[in-house]
């Protein structure tokens, strides 16, 4: 069995100084701002002159009229074909390894190890296992692949039966497993996480603000625990509503991990998954629940899109919410229809990779 190392959990130090998100991220002289607003094709809303049907149309409430919106993209850099790249984050960062690996680009993060792993539905794929829905699932993963002073928290890997254990920092769309093999799976977890280093482009995708934490490991997990334990182990897990400073910490510490430990010439492309909510702990409105976490999480990847040169946005959250609703979404307006990722996905490649 390949030998994963254990021992306390790793507390996630929030950055020394956040005085930066005191400051406005984006200050221009009245000559600059007037420049950008002449020179931006696609920054103006609406004019009383313009036909609102016409399809050529610059302006946002003609654009927003077509089947499939596209936005405006200025890219920071560019990326290789050749490049290796990985994707990291929520169910969203499959689609985006599934449309790279179709242009016969490198994806790291879509192994073949992942692929041949039978989950429960036998419909989906075992790529589906690698999920990380949160900025503290992506960053404890990357910190026990990549720090070699970090270390996996044993004691968060849980018992379910007398012959079935849990490890929560995974998607539980695998069936679940005895102790050797759930660890065994995790050593492939970091073992393929590892492989990022040698990537030149990294995509990091954000779906929730909704977090659990395992207190009696004291560390975050990657997504609501399984039913079972809250029966079974009822004080166990503690639900938050994160905050933007919390997400705002992580992602610098990614990017700090990104910097010191993966490649000399790093991009990294943060994006917002579109996929809602499945349900909310909060007392709030299913709806209102999943507008206020995608506002976070959109409002946080760009302020850290802007912090950082070699760090850009790509507006996949904003595609997929300005299509026509019909067209994207399947009939649970939950997931996307594969049109709507392939459109994202060329609008992706047409811009970013020479």
């Amino acid at each position: 069995m390949p030998e994963v190392s254990f021992s306390k959990p790793i507390d996630v130090d929030p950055p020394s100084d956040l005085q930066v998100l005191l400051k406005s991220p984006y200050v221009a002289t009245a000559a600059e701002a007037i420049e950008n607003y002449r020179e931006n094709v696609a920054g103006v809303w609406y004019a009383d002159s313009a036909d609102p049907d016409d399809p050529a149309g610059k302006y946002a409430f003609q654009r927003l009229r077509h089947t499939w919106f596209t936005p405006k993209v200025d890219p920071k850099f560019k990326l290789r074909r050749d490049d290796k790249f990985y994707a990291i984050g929520s169910c969203f960062a499959r689609g985006i390894e599934s449309s790279l690996t179709g242009h016969k680009i490198i994806v790291e993060s879509a192994a073949p190890e992942f692929a041949e792993l039978q989950p429960a539905n036998k419909e989906l794929s075992g790529l589906g296992f690698t999920n990380k829905y949160n900025t503290y699932s992506i960053l404890n993963e990357l910190r026990w692949a990549l720090d070699p002073d970090a270390v996996f928290p044993q004691e968060s890997i849980v018992q379910v039966t007398k012959t079935t254990w849990y490890d929560p920092h995974t998607n539980p769309s695998l069936a679940l497993a005895d102790l050797a093999e759930t660890l065994e799976r995790r050593a492939m977890m970091q073992a393929v996480t590892k492989r990022i280093k040698h990537c030149r482009a990294v995509i990091v995708t954000l779906g929730l603000a909704e977090v659990w934490r395992d207190v009696k490991a004291d560390v975050f997990v990657n997504r609501t625990p399984i039913p079972s334990l809250f029966k079974t182990q009822p004080g166990r897990y503690e639900f938050h509503l994160t905050s933007f400073a919390e997400n705002w910490a992580n992602l610098e510490a990614i990017y700090a991990l990104l910097t010191q430990y993966g490649h000399p010439d790093v991009r990294i492309v943060v994006t917002v998954s579109p996929v809602p909510l499945m349900n909310t702990f909060s007392t709030m409105d299913i709806v209102v629940a999943n507008t206020w976490a995608k506002s976070l999480l959109r409002a946080v990847a760009q302020e850290w899109a802007t912090a950082h040169p070699n760090v850009d946005y790509f507006p996949s959250y904003e595609i997929v919410q300005s299509s026509d609703r019909v067209a994207v979404w399947e009939r649970d307006l939950r997931h996307v229809k594969g049109a709507g990722a392939h459109h994202i996905m060329e609008l992706f490649v047409r811009n970013y990779i020479e």
